[in-house]
């Protein structure tokens, strides 16, 4: 199974170590020219090598055309992805990368902007600071962290026109220095917006505690990195029918909709393969899936037209598939 191969070429400009396990990576194009717009929020996919694509959120100001700039966590579980970035990805290397993609914007009309970071989750948000800062935005950056010396751009947001901004939550400091949700919700202004990413439990407890308040979904937004654990114990086999063809494709237990149509010979673009990205989105023309993906809203899963078949599978026998 190939992943669909990113379309820019760019040159690593910089590569700088921003706390424990954490480097930056300043991305250019090769002739010098401006890289395409982006807006706050957005990510790119970058080929980390052959068949090996990951995303990952431009930190800088979107008016800074010249570079992308990203950050990435060393994972101890690493799939490839982020052990191949620090280990293998150099200064001056070339490396080819997406255009900018985008589903975690900031809303227009949001009096207050609460953005909520966990751990290598302020990638986005810092992105979203930089926009706020600049135009005015009211904004508020709470930023969760094991301890100082694994908290990326420390210094920078603890300077400048972030400081009186942002509040920084360290694991081992004092208790009194802890993130409390349930307050920092409760003292929010009308018309806030939050905007949450890190570890799936942080947001998950940020998101949780907002919803028990009674907090409308159209004001909580999400980025996720990565998807939870998922229980397989009970999958069953299904079929999937090509729409185009009227071909029929077995689903065993032990795979993916994507692997048994790459066994036949029929290949979707992925990235991720964990539903988080959204690249392998899928039409679906009949059938009721099983959504298991941190990617489509959940008013997108409840229209039950589309899925994402890396990880997503069938309630019903069969699955009419707009392929």
């Amino acid at each position: 199974m190939t992943a669909q191969i990113p379309e820019l070429t760019v040159r690593v400009a910089a590569k700088t170590p921003e706390a424990i396990d954490i480097c930056s990576f300043e991305l250019a194009s090769v002739d010098g020219s401006d890289l395409p717009p982006f807006t706050a929020g957005s990510h790119i996919d970058v080929q980390v090598r052959s068949g090996l694509v990951r995303q990952y959120s431009l930190v800088n100001h979107p008016s800074e055309t010249h570079r992308y700039r990203i950050a990435v966590l060393r994972e101890p579980a690493s799939r490839g992805g982020s052990a191949g970035m620090h280990d293998d990805v150099h200064v001056g290397d070339i490396l080819r990368i997406s255009h900018a993609k985008s589903h975690f914007e900031l809303h227009p009309d949001a009096q207050h902007s609460l953005l909520m970071a966990g751990g290598i989750g302020v990638t986005p948000l810092l992105c979203m600071a930089e926009q706020l800062t600049t135009s005015g935005g009211d904004f508020t950056l709470h930023y969760c962290t094991r301890s100082r010396g694994r908290t990326a751009f420390a210094d920078l947001l603890a300077s400048g026109a972030f400081a009186p901004r942002v509040r920084f939550h360290f694991d081992d400091g004092p208790a009194e220095q802890r993130l409390d949700v349930v307050k920092v919700l409760a003292k929010a202004a009308t018309g806030t917006h939050v905007y949450v990413c890190g570890p799936k439990g942080f947001m998950e407890f940020v998101l949780d505690a907002a919803r028990a308040a009674g907090w409308p979904e159209e004001r909580l937004h999400a980025e996720y990195f990565a998807a939870g654990a998922q229980d397989h114990s009970t999958d069953t086999a299904f079929e999937v029918e090509l729409a185009t063809s009227g071909r029929v494709i077995a689903v065993s237990p032990g795979k993916t909709v994507v692997q048994a149509l790459a066994e036949d010979g029929i290949e979707i673009p992925t990235s991720c393969e964990q539903g988080v990205c959204g690249t392998c989105l899928t039409r679906i023309v009949a059938g009721m899936p099983d959504h298991r993906d941190a990617y489509l809203t959940a008013d997108e899963k409840r229209q039950n037209d589309c899925f994402l078949p890396c990880c997503s599978r069938a309630r019903t026998p069969r699955l009419v598939l707009d392929i």
